[in-house]
């Protein structure tokens, strides 16, 4: 009897302690296996392209199937792209869906993985703005000025009356052709020095004449 009290007594110690292992190891496994808060996604722009970025963080590295489900009026439109795999790390991995959203579209990301088998908590909901296009132009740094042209100045009163300087260097001046008259017309002194002559010959005419006539009175007598 002795003998049967102590092997059951150690039963006992046994299953207690074994049952308080297996609660210990469930707990364990609890907190080892994939959680869907360890999954997240995000709406981001690569250039002029979209695409859509679900990130998993599970460190037991349990295998993952993602898919990613277009939102309109509270049902799916449609799917985007194909279900993707990806084995999550403490860091982080990621897989890209590429998908042209639009701004403020709502997207549902679905999760199988281990006993895991459900939508992330959160919609996603893309930002207010798109991406940008390749029609866009880029900000310059600061605003250009334009340099107006250089203006030709005006024509002074005087240069736009005077003639070309062509034509009046080679046209005759009427006062040149003026003076040039004064010069051998009447008003030069021809005509008194004329005058002068024809009194100096009439003077020497006369003294011719009376002297020959007191020649002619002398032999007369």
């Amino acid at each position: 009897m002795s003998l049967t009290r102590r092997s059951a007594r150690s039963v006992r110690i046994l299953g207690v302690a074994s049952a308080s292992a297996a609660l210990v190891l469930g707990v364990a496994g609890s907190a080892l296996a994939c959680q869907i808060s360890e999954f997240s996604a995000e709406a981001k722009c690569d250039g002029t392209k979209g695409s859509i970025v679900v990130t998993d963080k599970d460190y037991s590295g349990t295998p993952a199937v993602i898919t990613v489900f277009l939102e309109e009026n509270g049902a799916d439109a449609r799917q985007v792209g194909k279900p993707q795999e990806v084995k999550g790390s403490a860091e982080g991995t990621t897989v890209t869906f590429e998908e042209d959203w639009k701004p403020g579209a709502t997207y549902r990301v679905h999760v199988k993985a281990g006993r895991v088998d459900e939508d992330i908590k959160t919609p996603l909901t893309t930002p207010s703005t798109a991406c940008k296009s390749e029609d866009s132009p880029a900000p310059s740094a600061s605003p250009s000025k334009s340099v107006p042209a250089e203006e030709s100045p005006a024509p002074s009163a005087s240069e736009s009356s005077s003639a070309p300087a062509g034509t009046s260097s080679n046209a005759p001046s009427p006062a040149a052709g003026g003076s040039n008259l004064a010069e051998t017309g009447a008003n030069s002194n021809t005509g008194m020095i004329a005058g002068i002559a024809a009194a100096l010959v009439a003077v020497g005419g006369g003294a011719v004449f009376f002297g020959m006539r007191r020649r002619g009175a002398k032999n007369g007598s």
